[in-house]
């Protein structure tokens, strides 16, 4: 085989890898893979059941046998084990590749465009999909929650720190409240606040907080940090992969940091540490935070070294610490307000 025909086939293999991607995201959009595990079923009785068009319904159950998620059962089809495996319940979902891969082609059109003009529309771009803002948020959770909970959330003394004072936790840019759930279920000592910017997440975050049975110790509210005024300093400010977004205004935002914890508080900021060594996007593991920087450049924001973050705090009278998770790829800074 010739070298165009080895780069052909790969690129043929890519090509289908995000076909698939693409038909795992409409069967986790409209709720097909979750009715599809619940039994099986033909195509006109599951554009029954969910309120689909037949015909849309029946070609993609076409698609998603072609491409192994359902098999046929006589008439009807079946979810296989790689149909489960993008169940958003199901352990160590699959679904965040479905999404970002839909997330990812609009953000690409998006930046193709733009690349002309040069300009930056902001945030706003990620409710232009009225199918994908839905699901950013527990694309988010899926991802990252797993690395939480694992080593975040055990491997940062803030958290716990935090409980032994009492008090309230702040989380700016909540997204669907997954962080600050988890914090708080760990810490009963603990009571929070998320904002954001989006009324789609603070409706998941509510639900979510009553649905853990937490709803009690946690409210969610729509803003952005500029206007809130938290009612009391708090013991921990929590900005999970946000500061990127308000960089731009970082004088502004640490001094608000600052101002929002009481004497001894902690601030700790997640965000993906983007390498001071370029070469490291090379790496597998690495490169996505490329494409990713793309994305974030047409929404007016770029990732940030953990260095760049520790500056900051020092420049409002805080001294910070970065600690390194995922393989180097996540930096938490962990910075504490003088008592």
């Amino acid at each position: 085989m010739s070298a165009i025909e080895e780069l052909r086939k790969a690129t043929m293999a890519q090509a289908q890898g995000a076909m698939a991607l693409q038909l795992a995201f409409v069967g986790v959009a409209n709720g097909l893979l979750e009715a599809l595990a619940e039994r099986a079923e033909e195509p006109a009785g599951l554009a029954r059941r969910l309120s689909l068009d037949e015909g849309y319904v029946t070609r993609w159950c076409e698609a998603a046998y072609a491409f192994g998620y359902l098999d046929p059962s006589g008439a009807r089809y079946a979810l296989t084990d790689l149909g489960r495996a993008f169940l958003p319940g199901a352990p160590e979902t699959l679904m965040p590749f479905a999404i970002q891969s839909v997330l990812g082609a609009h953000m690409a059109e998006r930046a193709a465009g733009l690349m002309r003009t040069g300009e930056r529309p902001g945030e706003s771009v990620l409710a232009e999909r009225a199918t994908i803002l839905p699901w950013f948020g527990p694309m988010l959770e899926a991802t990252f929650g797993p690395l939480f909970d694992r080593e975040i959330l055990p491997g940062v003394p803030a958290f716990a720190e935090a409980a032994a004072r009492g008090g309230a936790v702040l989380d700016l840019g909540c997204g669907n409240g997954w962080y600050l759930c988890r914090v708080v279920s760990r810490f009963p000592a603990l009571r929070g606040v998320g904002l954001d910017g989006f009324e789609e997440n603070v409706r998941q975050a509510t639900e979510r907080a009553r649905r853990e049975g937490v709803g009690d110790r946690l409210a969610f509210q729509t803003g952005d940090i500029y206007t809130h005024a938290p009612l009391e300093p708090v013991a921990l400010v929590a900005m999970n992969r946000a500061l990127h977004h308000v960089w731009d205004q970082r004088g502004r935002v640490f001094r608000l940091l600052r101002e929002a914890l009481q004497p001894g508080g902690v601030a700790v900021i997640w965000e993906p540490a983007w390498p001071a060594d370029v070469t490291r996007l090379r790496d597998p593991r690495a490169r996505v935070l490329a494409v990713q920087n793309l994305s974030e450049h047409v929404q007016g924001n770029h990732f940030l070294q953990p260095s760049e973050i520790e500056a900051a705090f020092a420049q409002v009278g805080m001294t910070a610490r970065t600690q390194l998770f995922g393989g180097g790829l996540e930096a938490i800074v962990v910075a504490t307000r003088p008592e």
